[in-house]
């Protein structure tokens, strides 16, 4: 449907209706099924002035039956838009995105986003609230597991891949559902890592760090924002018309809309800019924001707008101009000629043998070996004949599918245990100790109720540390499966500490004495500290998913080969942060790097970083010319070999800096990086091209994006630490 015509639906609808039924478009209600208090004020608008949107309803039946009461029974019979949270999958659950962004290829994002939409689109759900885009510096912060790390350009990348995997080619595309990024801006930015706590951000940082993701996926066609709850340099987000209308529109062009996150409209109350609910919405509406996500139960501030009209404190073209993004959204989306689902065909798609398939490959994918001594990787099958898996994490279903899966949804988890046993068959003992436990959080994550409780008998920890070192002593080889459960990263689950929680520390390092072969699994979406144990070998594997334990079994025996890498600088310690790698030079560079605490700044292990059961080398790094004219594509190259015995992937990564400015530039910046395959020996030409926005950046002098003459420093490698380097000139 053309352009035009989605308008003069929209508008001839917008006509007909009331100030009341206005405010319902602009209004979305949490539908929680296991709470049914809570969504009282849902049903009741249903039937009478319709609803713009319902969240977290996932039953196909239960979508329907929905449905039918605001098409059959509300006066216009407007169809409801729902969303839910499928952050990396509904029912088959992928690697956390912080793992999809660890595996640098988009491509596999897209595909895995393309899945997550067909389970949704499924079950009756219309909007994803994914990707999240916020730049996280500081991995003290919780929902440093939703997004892609600390890097804008990763960010962007992958943001991209998201949202052409949630959207397919067009808004409405069959199998497909709306993007929604978030969180629209500097989230990851809060003061101290704590989550929803103040952001203060320069210019220079927010249009050269936090904000280019979020034009990156403008420009790929996101049909929706959400914007972020807290204030951004003292404006709350919600009500930022310069962040929501002056750059989301008026610079970048988006044509979408733009949703709150949960109680951010009553939320501005809070915050002290509206003394009331109509202030609230009044001030959110000016702004440029579109939908009110309520939070359960709670009574929408929209529903003050009509008052708001009459006052004469907000036109009705303001009001009919975020309803007509609702309505123009429904229509795309096909909801007015078939708002309802098949039912019976959910089945069939949801879990599938496909979708587990890719599950499986993307935690492959997605996995860091952060360190390999003596290549105790992989494990040789046929000389090993007894293994030792230990860890808390070692055999925890819930854990291994990460945050942002729920239970409702029932989603198949195979523990590491379970990948392990399967693996090994009989040919192999298994013997498994939980080793210790680790202590539950302080404050429940938001949403945990939703999961099922699994009483557990008590644990002697001290007896059960026993019995895992003389399980590993008597094995050919340790498993010890560490880190932190999937509720200690996410919203409301800031950390102080990156050392492991509970008697883990204890038991890697009583483990680690024994002289055995130990191999570390990490399970975590931050840093950890494992102390003075130095083991030998380290694998991340973040929160793999359905099909963690088969991925990580594959991984530890030899059948998958890592080439995932680190999208964040591994820091020492939390009271370092944050420590990224593309920081501005310093006055003083050499003394910088000691950073005067008690140990290096040096992170242990930099940006980029990852390694292969193989080895790679760079040869004749160059550019194709030496100098170039403004605006001019500059193309570099580099020689890319096989230097091991095992064929492998890497991740070819490109940074820049530029030596001269009008501003202080950053002392790297990723500006390209493409993953390939190689067989023992193999070598392969690369070819980077950097464009004139790969070479601009933000001037807080001039307050806008200039392109300098300069000479660019450019460096091609495996990690941001690359050593392998050429310049180029821009005149």
């Amino acid at each position: 449907m053309s352009d035009q015509a989605v308008a003069k639906q929209a508008d001839a609808l917008i006509a007909q209706m009331s100030p009341e039924e206005k405010a319902a478009q602009l209004t979305q209600f949490f539908y929680l099924q296991p709470y049914p208090p809570a969504n009282v004020k849902a049903l009741e608008a249903l039937a009478t002035t319709g609803v713009g949107s319902l969240l977290f309803a996932t039953d196909p039946n239960e979508i329907n039956r929905l449905q039918r009461i605001a098409v059959e029974r509300s006066r216009l019979h407007i169809p409801v838009l729902f969303g839910y949270d499928v952050i990396h999958g509904l029912k088959t659950i992928f690697p956390v995105p912080i793992g999809m962004a660890a595996s640098w290829d988009p491509s596999l994002v897209e595909k895995i986003q393309t899945i997550s939409a067909r389970e949704a689109r499924a079950v009756g759900i219309h909007w994803a609230f994914a990707p999240m885009l916020d730049i996280a510096r500081d991995p003290r912060w919780g929902r440093i597991v939703e997004g892609s790390g600390e890097d804008p350009y990763l960010t962007a990348v992958m943001g991209v891949a998201q949202v052409r995997g949630f959207q397919g080619p067009y808004i409405g595309a069959p199998g497909h559902v709306i993007s929604g990024p978030k969180h629209l801006a500097g989230y990851g930015a809060s003061l101290g890592g704590r989550d929803y706590a103040e952001a203060n951000i320069s210019d220079s940082e927010l249009w050269n760090t936090y904000l280019p993701p979020f034009e990156a996926v403008v420009k790929a066609g996101a049909g929706n924002v959400m914007s972020a709850y807290m204030g951004l340099n003292g404006i709350p987000a919600a009500s930022n018309r310069w962040l929501l209308t002056d750059v989301l529109r008026d610079t970048w062009g988006f044509r979408g809309f733009v949703v709150s996150d949960s109680g951010g409209v009553v939320s501005l109350k809070t915050q002290g800019v509206a003394a009331n609910d109509q202030d609230a919405a009044v001030a959110a509406i000016k702004a440029g924001l579109t939908i009110e996500m309520t939070g359960p139960g709670q009574t929408p501030a929209m529903a003050a707008l009509p008052q708001a009209i009459r006052d004469g404190r907000v036109t009705a073209a303001e009001v009919d101009r975020a309803v007509r993004r609702i309505l123009e959204m429904k229509i795309r989306m096909g909801l007015f000629d078939n708002p309802y689902i098949d039912a019976g065909k959910a089945g069939q798609i949801l879990g599938s043998a496909e979708h587990l398939k890719l599950a499986r490959i993307a935690a492959e994918r997605s996995a860091v070996l952060l360190r390999n001594d003596r290549n105790v990787l992989p494990l040789d099958r046929k000389a090993v004949r007894s293994v030792a898996v230990i860890g808390p994490l070692a055999d925890s279903k819930r854990d291994t599918l990460g945050s942002w899966a729920f239970a409702p949804n029932d989603p198949p988890s195979m523990t590491i245990l379970e990948g392990i046993r399967k693996k090994l068959g009989t040919a192999v003992r298994v013997n498994y100790s939980e080793g210790v436990r680790i202590p539950p959080r302080l404050f429940p994550a938001p949403g945990g109720s939703l999961d099922k409780k699994v009483a557990k008998p008590p644990l002697d920890e001290t007896r059960e540390i026993a019995r895992a070192i003389d399980m590993a002593s008597a094995a050919d080889a340790a498993i010890l499966v560490l880190g932190e459960t999937q509720d200690m990263s996410g919203e409301q689950a800031s950390r102080t500490t990156f050392e492991l929680a509970g008697r883990q520390r204890e038991l890697l390092e009583k483990v680690t004495a024994t002289g055995k072969p130990v191999v570390v699994v990490l399970m975590s979406a931050r840093p950890v500290d494992l102390g003075n144990s130095n083991p030998a070998t380290v694998l991340d594997v973040w929160y793999p998913g359905s099909q963690g334990g088969a991925a990580v079994a594959n991984l530890v025996f030899g059948d998958a080969v890592p080439g995932g890498k680190l999208p964040f600088s591994w820091i020492n310690d939390a009271a370092q942060a944050p420590n990224p790698y593309n920081h501005l030079i310093s006055h003083n560079p050499k003394d910088a790097e000691k950073g005067y605490f008690n140990t290096s700044s040096v992170p242990a292990y930099p940006f980029g970083h990852g390694l292969s059961y193989t080895t790679f080398g760079y040869t004749n790094v160059r550019s194709a010319k030496p100098e170039y004219s403004t605006g001019e594509p500059v193309q570099i190259i580099a020689e890319v070999t096989n230097t091991g015995t095992r064929s492998g992937e890497e991740v070819v990564q490109l940074y820049i800096h530029q030596r001269l400015a009008g501003a202080q530039r950053p002392v790297r910046e990723l500006k390209g990086f493409k993953r390939i395959a190689l067989k023992p020996s193999e070598k392969r030409t690369i070819s980077f091209t950097l464009t004139k926005d790969d070479l601009r950046y933000w001037n807080a002098a001039t307050r806008s994006w200039v392109n300098e003459a300069s000479v660019f420093d450019v460096w091609v490698g495996g990690s941001s630490v690359a050593k392998n380097a050429t310049t180029f000139e821009v005149r």
